[in-house]
């Protein structure tokens, strides 16, 4: 089981920034709050964050994630990931 930690490092209008550790791999990752709200407005950003970092874990080992990426882009290459997150599957 891998352990996830988010930290917020920074939030603008428009969305946050974290600091996301996987074990002993470090991530920088962004989420737009559009984006926030089209697919999970019933979870803190945290919180979407976390469930991304398990939902790409449950498909590729820690080394194999991005080391900088905004959370969009996960459903570039799982185009299930939205459904999955929103609950919809």
């Amino acid at each position: 089981m891998n352990t996830i930690t988010v930290n917020k490092t920074e939030e603008t209008d428009s969305g946050w920034a974290f600091d996301v550790s996987v074990d002993n791999n470090m991530h920088n990752v962004s989420l737009d709050k559009k984006y926030l709200k089209k697919i999970s407005s019933d979870v803190s950003p945290e919180e979407l964050v976390k469930r991304s970092f398990q939902f790409l874990l449950e498909r590729e080992p820690p080394e194999a994630i991005l080391k900088e990426f905004n959370i969009k882009i996960i459903s570039a290459y799982f185009p299930e990931y939205e459904s999955v997150i929103s609950g919809k599957k």
